[in-house]
């Protein structure tokens, strides 16, 4: 794609970005749900590429699914992901008692007790559910937390979602210089969330059956500091109601050929494990597995 054709589309998200956030902020939380679901259904309408590697990605993934059971998941992915962009756009203000009239907090214990060793936390979730609903309850309870995000090609765009990221709290790190942030934080016994969940190239380990290349990041980081390594996921419920489910930290899952591959391969099967419970809450639009397939491992 053109710089030209970038910047413009760039001018055109941020556009409709302050226009919906505009339209959300008048709205209740279901009339908010609704309309992101519409803009959902109009994206897959359009989305050409985006919704063939969306069915491709789920036929891998579930071989033994109908191709109406394939498609029907598809549709609900494109829906989820437009619900939960005017739900973020709508939070800007949104105060932790406002999030726990819709979300029920399960097992928050997992990161105090992570957090009582001193060594930090290491947040693992995906593109899975309502990440960010996740983020800002856990800043506005008090948590001191730092998350780890790619900028935006556009500016605009990029100030309008670190804005709301930041607003009940939450640290972000670009994602382009994070580690030596991250070490930073941690020896501080703080919170970094990472979403180890998209194509890489460090090391190709199985996801859904498949070899899939995987960031190394997070397991090389546990094991220069020794940072817990807690899972955590927010699911829709339905009706405009969350859960935020945490987990017990991650152990390694052995052998490993290179340092931080075992919590690696432990954080694919927990992820593979929460998105089998909910498919149409992940992000399969995304080529997870770009770079297995072009070194001929698929």
């Amino acid at each position: 794609m053109s710089s030209t054709k970038k910047k413009l589309l760039g001018k055109f998200a941020e556009r409709f970005m302050k226009t919906v956030q505009k339209s959300v902020a008048r709205k209740t939380p279901q009339q908010a749900e609704n309309l992101g679901k519409r803009y959902g259904r109009l994206l897959w309408a359009f989305a050409g590429k985006r919704k063939e590697r969306t069915l491709e990605n789920l036929r891998r993934a579930f071989p033994e699914k109908s191709e109406s059971e394939i498609l029907a998941i598809a549709k609900g992915v494109f829906e989820h992901f437009g619900r939960s962009t005017t739900d973020f756009l709508a939070s800007l203000d949104r105060t932790k008692a406002d999030i726990e009239a819709s979300t029920t907090i399960v097992n928050a214990h997992y990161m105090d007790e992570a957090l009582a060793k001193g060594k930090g936390a290491l947040l693992i979730t995906g593109h899975i559910g309502n990440w960010e609903r996740a983020s800002a309850w856990l800043s506005l309870s008090g948590y001191p937390l730092n998350v780890i995000a790619r900028d935006a090609d556009d500016e605009g765009v990029n100030k309008i979602v670190n804005d709301i990221r930041r607003a009940p709290g939450t640290q972000v790190i670009a994602r382009g210089a994070a580690a030596r942030q991250v070490l930073v934080k941690l020896r501080e016994n703080q919170i970094v969330g990472i979403l180890p969940d998209q194509n890489a190239s460090d090391v190709y380990i199985p996801f859904f059956g498949h070899p899939a290349g995987t960031a190394l990041g997070p397991g090389v980081f546990h094991s220069r500091t020794g940072a817990a390594i807690v899972p955590v996921v927010c699911v829709y419920k339905g009706n405009s109601q969350y859960e935020i489910t945490f987990y017990p930290e991650l152990e390694p899952i052995m052998p490993e050929t290179a340092t931080g591959e075992g919590l690696m391969k432990a954080i694919n099967k927990w992820l593979e494990d929460r998105i089998r419970e909910n498919p149409e809450q992940w992000l399969w639009m995304h080529d997870r597995w770009r770079n297995a397939k072009r070194k001929g491992l698929i």
